[in-house]
């Protein structure tokens, strides 16, 4: 059996896409939303899985040992994502958190059935003796395209060579986090966070109505640390989440003020909010944010205040 190298997975910088003057020095893939994962493969049909915490996750994922089996006699060290798709084949944090952190072989093995992950390989560092770091990306990914990886539970995804734009489109249109940009003349630089690698998501924009809010803690005792913001529907208001992340203290203040006038004794939604002591207020305010998707549960995916929407009121509801 062959002694792998222990190598960290390289990290991308978030940054704009590569311009226009610069697109074709560059390679488009996927941003998948899932877990990082470094795949070692010894040759002799096993394999071991290593986060990027480089915690052990082979328990966690039974699915994917026969990525070992197909890398018999190849020994291997590979990058890549493990994640869980929905119905519409997009990857679903939420399903995946279903799988995360289990150790249990019988209980692993049956959510592997109930909630199967994907590993997606993206590079390839070490093969058959010889560590491939120091290679440009594409000699890497032609390495990694030869071995011929497609199995029920993993696989090699396409990329685009000089098309940032394009790729950017796609994965919009089809619900992906967004594109991570990679120098083709890049080497693999393990642990470190390299310019050579951009990562660039897809943010949405919406207006939500605010329905509540949950004090803060420390210096934000007394204020809204987070206001809980639904859509309104047929059956009235549902419940979306919550939002903390980019209120500034200025504008926590002032809407203490605004929801201490909107305050009622009762939530205005249709359905249970899982906010222990929510305060609630009638849902008039409406306020602008961003976020990357929406989990399993219909709830917001990284949510981010932008503004209060004074020329809109409560959306029609």
């Amino acid at each position: 059996m062959t002694r792998l190298p222990g190598i960290r997975p390289m990290l991308a910088t978030p940054a704009p896409l590569p311009g226009e003057h610069e697109d074709a020095d560059w390679a488009y893939e996927v941003k998948w939303d899932g877990v990082r994962c470094v795949a070692g493969a010894p040759g002799d049909g096993g394999l071991r899985l290593t986060t990027r915490a480089g915690n052990d996750a082979t328990a966690t994922y039974p699915e994917l040992a026969g990525l070992g089996e197909q890398l018999a006699g190849r020994p291997a060290v590979l990058d890549g994502e493990v994640v869980a798709l929905d119905a519409a084949g997009r990857p679903d944090f939420g399903l995946l958190q279903r799988r995360m952190g289990v150790t249990d072989a019988r209980k692993a093995a049956g959510l592997a059935g109930d909630c199967p992950v994907r590993l997606m390989l993206f590079d390839l560092m070490y093969l058959d003796g010889e560590l491939l770091t120091a290679l440009p990306y594409t000699e890497r990914r032609a390495a990694l395209a030869g071995l011929g990886l497609d199995g029920p539970a993993w696989s090699v995804p396409g990329h685009l060579e000089g098309h940032g734009r394009q790729a950017w489109e796609a994965t919009l249109a089809a619900g992906f986090e967004g594109v991570l940009a990679k120098r083709l003349t890049s080497p693999y630089t393990p642990g470190l966070r390299s310019p050579h690698w951009r990562k660039t998501k897809h943010v949405v924009t919406l207006d939500v109505v605010i329905g509540g809010w949950a004090e803060g803690k420390g210096r934000l005792r007394g204020l809204p640390g987070a206001v809980l913001v639904g859509l309104w529907e047929e059956d009235g208001l549902r419940y979306a989440g919550s939002v903390g992340s980019g209120l500034s203290e200025r504008e926590r203040a002032d809407l203490a003020r605004y929801l201490a006038v909107l305050a009622r004794p009762g939530s205005p939604f249709t359905g249970p909010v899982d906010v222990p002591g929510a305060h609630w207020a009638e849902p008039r305010l409406v306020a602008e944010i961003t976020f990357t998707g929406w989990t399993a549960s219909g709830r917001l995916r990284h949510p981010t205040w932008h503004r209060l929407r004074p020329d809109l009121t409560d959306l029609g509801g």
